[in-house]
């Protein structure tokens, strides 16, 4: 028995690769012809596993001499694919018409569809292809993304500056003077950072939300304490930090232009047809009317089919019935 489990963990491990081998990318892409698989290589793990990464694959694809890869991610959901896009954008692309996350550079393409982030590398690809390969995409996530981003200002933003930060591996990498105990992700907080540019220095900004404007009241006092001159302000449930700026005064320029803008939607019950009283009763009264012709129509087929019988039999009816008379 241990002998048999032993071979078949071994034949599991040894055709596991295999079987992953193709589990994105399909066979053809266009003219361009898929010549071989292989696993992706990743940098800042806690990162990619912060985000949601389920799974990851590399690809090259060759249409006679030329050839190229793509590296494609699976992420937990949509905000984790928007996360990885920003983190992994060229500092010097630029944005690209294909789909509403897409950046181009020189060499290739990085684009986000669902919760897939999908990168070429020596080869940008046509809206053709690219409709074509993200119809074969499996276990595509389409909820809708986080509307953080839109609080962060676009005057002076340095081009592909913008971090997303949803945990304390994110939060290390790039803003590294908060510490997590005060960006306190267990409120289920999220943050967008931005460069910006100043006349003495270019700085940073991060804006964190939080579930109620109560919690970033007390946030706002914690974010405040943290050493280093930081600016902070708050806008309802937004907490906005300029990290150690070199002029206060275009800080709170910058500070100015973060607002908080909420949106209220109020459920309308809409009537329907169906909701009628007075179409209710006309519908009863219709069925009511076609129950009587059913039964109208059935009764004269039946008494029809009667008389036709009664005319071909002479005589005693074929079905009549026999009468016993029993008596003393």
């Amino acid at each position: 028995m241990a002998s048999n489990k032993e071979m078949k963990f071994l034949l599991g491990a040894v055709l596991a690769p295999a079987l992953c081998l193709g589990a994105i990318w399909p066979e053809n892409i266009g003219a361009w012809k898929r010549a071989t698989t292989m696993q992706a290589t990743l940098f800042d793990r806690p990162i990619w596993d912060e985000y949601g990464l389920k799974e990851s694959e590399a690809a090259r694809y060759k249409n006679g001499d030329a050839n190229f890869t793509v590296t494609g991610y699976r992420l937990q959901d949509t905000t984790g694919a928007m996360a990885a896009f920003d983190w992994q954008r060229p500092a010097k692309s630029i944005v690209s018409p294909l789909a509403p996350l897409a950046a181009a550079n020189a060499d290739g393409l990085l684009v986000v569809q669902g919760n897939y982030l999908l990168s070429f590398t020596g080869h940008k690809p046509e809206a053709a292809e690219l409709s074509a390969l993200f119809d074969g995409l499996r276990n595509v996530d389409t909820t809708v993304l986080p509307s953080l981003p839109g609080t962060l200002p676009t005057q002076d933003r340095v081009a592909n500056s913008e971090r997303y930060i949803i945990g304390p591996a994110s939060l290390a990498k790039f803003i590294p003077e908060i510490p997590p105990s005060v960006a306190a992700f267990h409120y289920g907080a999220e943050g967008q950072m931005g460069v910006f540019h100043s006349p003495k220095r270019d700085m940073g900004m991060v804006i964190f939300s939080y579930p109620t404007p109560q919690i970033a009241m007390l946030k706002e006092v914690d974010f405040r304490g943290i050493p280093g001159g930081n600016l902070v302000k708050r806008s309802g449930p937004l907490v906005a930090v300029v990290l150690n700026p070199a002029d206060a005064d275009a800080a709170e320029r910058l500070l100015s232009l973060v607002r908080y803008q909420a949106l209220v939607t109020q459920d309308q019950w809409v009537p329907s047809h169906k909701d009628n009283i007075g179409n209710l009763v006309i519908n009863a009264f219709l069925l009511i009317g076609i129950l009587l012709g059913f039964s109208l129509v059935s009764g004269l087929a039946f008494g029809g089919l009667r008389a036709f019988q009664r005319r071909g039999n002479r005589g005693e009816e074929a079905d009549a019935l026999t009468t016993l008379h029993l008596g003393r």
